[in-house]
């Protein structure tokens, strides 16, 4: 994967004051509606390609993406389509999507004294065909709110590194759920122009329109903004979402918060992560990703 805006790659030497502004930026450029280049009902990890197999990232050959840009749509420098033409747009590409499922990427951390381990796992429907991973030294303290400018250095290493295109990229963390609509899968999203979701395990800002304890398998509700978010309060910027729970009355599972970063509506996210998640609460690339870093947290640890 290349940086399509490299303008808002992070970088750590700007103040605090500076890298709000740039995550406002981002989030002026960021799309929350749908622009994807398949249907989200072509996610099913029952599903495998019938000419992929398991390969790790010293080898592999790059799948064909069902990522199709056709005349008409948005290149990097232009502006964002109105709310009709991004919908014509959509339904163009899904008519020419690929009947494979579509590449989906799971982005998750891990943290070694003073660097960064980034762990990329690409699955195709319920088959994982490419991983790879990047460290890097952390260059930026941690500040809530900023997390996208401490990790995405090493995310950013580890996405270049990709020989596949994926369809869409699922981040261990916010997208539009927070302060300045800008969270690290909104940021990613951006820099690389391609379809992100964020999904965390703790609500950074913005209320539930409901309470979300305790809530049965499947239970979802919208997450309002508040006057923290930097756009009109009520907007729906995202979803709490039950993907597991238990069958107790004394033990239960928290929630996911999911929102969009790029590409796509907070619907449509909360849509696919429930589509993603299998037996356990995170979405499987998410959730494999995740093993990944620790794997990998190992290997440079004992190297």
């Amino acid at each position: 994967m290349t940086p399509i805006r490299p303008e808002f790659l992070p970088d750590a030497s700007l103040s605090r004051d500076e890298m709000e502004t740039m995550q406002r930026a981002i989030a002026r450029k960021a799309q929350f509606r749908d622009r994807l280049g398949f249907d989200p009902e072509q996610i099913d990890l029952r599903r495998s390609p019938s000419d992929s197999a398991t390969r790790s990232s010293s080898d592999r050959t790059p799948p064909r993406s069902t990522q199709q840009q056709l005349p008409g749509t948005p290149s990097d420098g232009d502006e964002a389509l109105t709310t009709d033409a991004a919908a014509d747009s959509h339904a163009s590409l899904i008519a020419v999507a690929d009947s494979q499922p579509p590449l989906v990427a799971g982005v998750d951390q891990a943290f070694l004294d003073d660097s960064a381990i980034s762990a990329v796992v690409v699955m195709q429907g319920g088959t994982v065909i490419e991983r790879t991973h990047a460290v890097t030294a952390l260059s930026t303290p941690y500040i809530p709110g900023l997390l996208s400018f401490r990790e995405g250095e090493s995310i950013v290493a580890a996405l270049e590194t990709l020989d596949c295109e994926p369809d869409l990229v699922c981040f261990d963390g916010s997208g539009r759920i927070h302060y300045r609509q800008a969270g690290l899968a909104t940021h990613m999203g951006v820099v690389f122009d391609v379809p992100a979701i964020g999904i965390a395990k703790r609500l950074l800002c913005g209320t539930p329109r409901k309470p979300v304890d305790n809530r049965p398998a499947g239970w979802r509700i919208p997450i309002e903004a508040t006057s923290r978010v930097d756009c009109p309060p009520e907007t729906v910027i995202g979803y709490a979402y039950q993907s597991r729970q238990y069958d107790s009355s004394t033990r239960h599972i928290n929630p996911l918060y999911v929102s969009p970063g790029h590409r796509l509506s907070a619907e449509t996210a909360v849509d696919i992560v429930a589509r993603l998640c299998g037996e356990y609460k995170l979405p499987e690339p998410t959730r494999l990703a995740d093993s990944y870093a620790d794997e990998c947290k190992r290997q440079v640890a004992n190297s």
